[in-house]
């Protein structure tokens, strides 16, 4: 069967949002409707519904007369999101305090122990997917679909930005110990605790990010 005009042009939305992540399309970049189509072998109708729907994600910018570019995403743009994502991952760590079972915190205490492997043997990469996987078992036991559809969201604005706030000095031990106070808050089951401690993990690492980049900007005025 053929795909219907709706279903392909989400596999073009989600095939675009790939080469965004992948850096294959960095920021700035103006997207070239007819070379796309003949790229992916598509009309313009499914590409433009495709480029819609990540304008409103807001991986895309539409400027009139010109087209779409890929998004850039500011320092300004970082300072707004981060408190809103640490308000909306606190809440979920307050849900997943009150509902955490001891299945749970088994699972979880793996993931920690996974965590903690990774940050002494400095495996940057295999912590940044243990710390994921952490988040996401937050939100899954929040169970608030309204909280992981906004969180999804903001993510992929930042996964945009394409930060890297672990290459800050020490801010991995830092973020290990954040982490380990969200999970000794979870294990408590003190919902108020978890969400303190979520919020001052993610505020840290804006304050981690925003360090590294007035480093960048005194190395190249050097």
């Amino acid at each position: 069967m053929r795909p219907t005009t709706h279903s392909l042009h989400n596999e073009v939305a989600d095939r675009l949002r790939e080469h965004i992540f992948a850096g294959e399309l960095s920021p700035g970049t103006f997207l070239d409707e007819v070379a796309l189509c003949e790229r992916l072998q598509i009309s313009r109708t499914p590409l433009r519904e495709a480029l819609k729907v990540l304008t409103a994600e807001g991986l895309l910018r539409h400027e009139p007369r010109r087209g779409c570019f890929v998004n850039e995403v500011t320092e300004q743009d970082l300072d707004e999101i981060f408190p809103v994502i640490a308000l909306l991952e606190g809440r979920c760590a307050y849900e997943a305090a009150r509902h955490v079972s001891e299945a749970d915190l088994q699972a979880l205490a793996v993931l920690h122990e996974r965590l903690q492997q990774h940050a002494q043997a400095r495996q940057i990469p295999e912590y940044y997917a243990a710390n994921y996987a952490i988040h996401e078992a937050l939100i899954q036991l929040a169970n608030n679909r309204w909280l992981a559809q906004v969180i999804s969201d903001l993510r992929k604005i930042l996964k945009l930005a394409r930060l890297q706030s672990l290459q800050a000095t020490g801010r991995i031990e830092q973020s290990l110990t954040e982490h380990l106070a969200v999970f000794a808050a979870l294990k408590a089951r003190d919902p108020e605790g978890a969400e303190a401690a979520m919020r001052t993990h993610l505020m840290r690492q804006r304050d981690a990010l925003r360090d590294l980049a007035r480093q960048h900007k005194s190395s190249l005025l050097a």
